[in-house]
Parts: C-alpha cells; structure tokens; sequence
C-alpha cells in the first residue's frame, strides 16, 4: 500500500507514470477476472485507492503551483 507522504516527494513525472502503472494493473485485473482466472477480490479496491491516492497528490501540487507563484511575485 501507498502511503501519500511517500508521493509527495515524487516529482508531477514520477506520478504520471505511477498513475500509469496502476491503470494498467488495473485493467490486467480486470481481464483476469473477465477470462476466469483467479484474482483477490481485495486486490481491485487497493488499486483504486491508490490511483485515487495519486491523483489527489497530482490535483494537491497542481492547486499549490498558482498560490507559489503569486506570492513570489
């Protein structure tokens, strides 16, 4: 599991990608339980905290660029 401290000292790069690899964890997921194959049910919920996870450290650094740069003006 993901801890949000440990994606805030990531760069807006590094979570792109990270958001990238849980998408296509995800999907792999999905196609296994899709072709019958066997999958921890927990597995799908963890996935989706962690992409909602990064996505809220994307959205918190994105909300916090415009409030730097209008006080170092």
């Amino acid at each position: 599991m993901m801890e949000a401290k440990e994606l805030r000292a990531k760069s807006r790069e590094e979570l792109g990608d990270e958001l990238l690899k849980l998408r296509k964890e995800q999907f792999a997921l999905r196609m296994q339980r899709a072709t019958g194959q066997t999958v921890k049910p927990d597995q799908f919920g963890t996935v989706r905290r962690n992409i909602a996870r990064v996505k809220t450290v994307m959205r918190e650094m994105s909300a916090a660029s415009p409030k730097d740069s209008a006080r170092r003006a």
